[in-house]
């Protein structure tokens, strides 16, 4: 089993930034990649970037510029950093991975953007 935790979520005003971690334990050596997904209320879960273990990385269009992930392997732990943010990036941002084949999620952490 992998645990996910994340944290960084807050209050923030439209322009500003956020940098999200997520730290996973447990069996790490079976993660082939991380992602982060949100969902705003009302809304389906949608995926907003993804990297993989040989470092390829995919963003949302909706991010793509604003939005940067990272990750410290010797931690495990991926950040998002988060810029230039707007009301409509308001949502529960979700830290997943794929382990042995099988997607696992963290608890979600709020992000609030106030216009």
């Amino acid at each position: 089993q992998v645990q996910l935790v994340e944290s960084g979520g807050g209050l923030v005003q439209a322009g500003g930034s956020l940098r999200l971690s997520c730290a996973a334990s447990g069996r790490t050596y079976g993660i082939t990649s991380f992602g982060w997904f949100r969902q705003a209320p009302g809304k389906q879960r949608e995926l907003v970037t993804v990297i993989t273990s040989d470092s390829s990385i995919n963003y949302a269009d909706s991010v793509k510029g604003r939005f940067n992930i990272s990750r410290d392997s010797a931690k495990n732990t991926v950040y998002l950093q988060m810029n230039s943010l707007k009301p409509e990036d308001t949502a529960v941002y979700y830290c997943s991975a794929v382990v042995f084949g099988l997607r696992r999620w963290g608890q979600g952490t709020q992000v609030t953007v106030s216009s």
